[in-house]
């Protein structure tokens, strides 16, 4: 057996690909527009994970519906080399740290469909810093 994706249902390709890849980082590796079934997947991968195993899949289906928030789902988790220079190119971007790398080691975000997103730091946690070290919470994750 090979994990070879996650699917998570988006609102809009566009928000959506600038959150997951201009934001977070990830490169689009495939797209399928299904024009019978009226769907859209794209397939999304982290910078050192191969093209076919390990994928986010974002499906847009073509028909309006709204999506419900579940905490059932859990979280989609990246590890990066630096979480405080990930975390603040995110902020500056315009995305909200729910739950700031206080730690120097996990942090987590919200993508624009409400999927919650784990950051975690490679190796050994980086030494607590400021402003991390006292940012509060924000929302739920």
């Amino acid at each position: 057996m090979k994990y070879l994706h996650t699917m998570v249902r988006v609102k809009d390709i566009d928000t959506s690909l600038d959150f997951y890849c201009t934001k977070l980082g990830l490169k689009e590796v495939r797209r399928v527009d299904n024009k019978k079934g009226r769907f859209t997947l794209i397939f999304l991968a982290a910078e050192n994970s191969d093209e076919k195993t390990g994928l986010l899949e974002l499906t847009y289906n073509w028909e309006s519906e709204e999506y419900k928030s579940g905490r059932n789902f859990g979280h989609l988790a990246y590890s990066v080399k630096n979480i405080y220079e990930v975390c603040d190119k995110l902020m500056k971007s315009g995305v909200t740290i729910n739950r700031p790398p206080r730690d120097g080691h996990m942090a987590f975000v919200r993508s624009p469909d409400g999927i919650s997103i784990e950051i975690l730091q490679e190796g050994e946690s980086l030494p607590k810093q400021e402003p991390w070290l006292s940012m509060e919470n924000s929302g739920t994750w």
